[in-house]
């Protein structure tokens, strides 16, 4: 070796990566959860794959002693706080949420100062900080069931999609106050480049998330959660889909339907493309580092877990009560 010459290590190939992911699962007694949105390799070493609270859901009902959420951050605070026991831990620390991070715990306090007497409804997708400010939490599937469960004449709060929100107001009629949050992987998709897309695929259905504006919505044929719009792909008898929500879905979709087209609305005109990029700083290398150091684990002290579960395990009730569990 040259004098002064530094020697890097070999970079692993994916099949090496995705073997020790292997095999230090099964060491460590570990399970792999990756959302929807996460890079195909990624999903395909998953033992579950799934929208956020399922897939929290589904770890807690395991035996493991190690959860590595290929997520984002708020995920992985849920899995912490469905399983306070076990040890929580997310790839890249820095996989936030443009939407949990829309809404700060000092802000939205104050916000509530500003409207007493209401109740808060807040979306899943927020820090466990927001859920221990909350009366019960909802998901994108089950939004309207959870908001219909309070008296008709109840003040309410919706955080902290205001996308969301607007949508569930429209469908039932209340007219909640809505934080001023947005999921910018949803909002900044133009009814402009729906319109365009429709015209150019005249026979393709438009299948949109919640999150989504307005006007986006009103040109949907289908409006539902991730895995709402992945069940409705399987099962539809269509062949072609305009698909407006984060790209990481097509992976799944071709899987379960290999024999239908879809195209995912852009972001921009540069390409044909929607990603989160907090979704993919996830890596099989930081997974594999991860499960190897058990670092960066998600830490939340006792009073935290405890409040943020209250308002959790109501909405499990509401939608237990009305069958809704998905």
């Amino acid at each position: 070796m040259e004098e002064g010459k530094i020697v890097r290590p070999e970079k692993q190939t994916n099949e090496e990566l995705i073997f020790k992911i292997h095999e230090l699962k099964r060491q460590k007694n570990a399970v792999i959860l990756a959302h929807y949105y996460q890079v195909a390799k990624i999903q395909d070493i998953a033992d579950f794959v799934g929208d956020s609270l399922q897939l929290s859901q589904r770890a807690a009902e395991t035996k493991a002693d190690i959860i590595v959420f290929a997520g984002v951050h708020f995920m992985a605070e849920t899995a912490k706080i469905l399983s306070p026991d076990k040890k929580v831990l997310l790839p890249d620390l820095n996989a936030g949420c443009s939407l949990a991070d829309s809404c700060p715990p000092e802000p939205f306090s104050a916000f509530l100062k500003a409207h007493p007497g209401h109740r808060v409804v807040s979306y899943i997708n927020c820090s466990a900080a927001i859920k221990t400010m909350s009366d019960v939490i909802c998901t994108s599937s089950n939004a309207r069931q959870i908001v219909e469960s309070f008296p008709e004449n109840e003040k309410l709060i919706f955080a902290p999609d205001k996308n969301l929100g607007a949508y569930i107001n429209s469908v039932t009629g209340k007219n909640m106050i809505l934080w001023d949050g947005s999921c910018h992987v949803h909002n900044q998709l133009s009814d402009e480049k729906v319109i365009q897309l429709k015209i150019s695929n005249p026979d393709a259905k438009l299948i949109a998330h919640p999150e989504c504006r307005g006007p986006v919505l009103a040109l949907a044929d289908f409006i539902g959660s991730t895995a709402a719009m992945l069940e409705f792909t399987r099962k539809d008898t269509g062949k072609r889909y305009i698909v407006a929500t984060e790209g990481g879905i097509i992976h799944q979709m071709q899987k379960y339907s290999p024999d239908k087209e879809f195209i995912v609305v852009p972001a921009d005109e540069t390409c044909s493309c929607n990603d989160c990029p907090f979704m993919k700083m996830n890596t099989l290398e930081k997974l594999y580092k991860c499960l190897s150091d058990e670092k960066p684990e998600i830490v939340l002290d006792d009073l935290t877990i405890t409040a943020a579960r209250l308002p959790i395990q109501k909405m499990l009730d509401i939608s237990k009560a009305a069958n809704l569990i998905k």
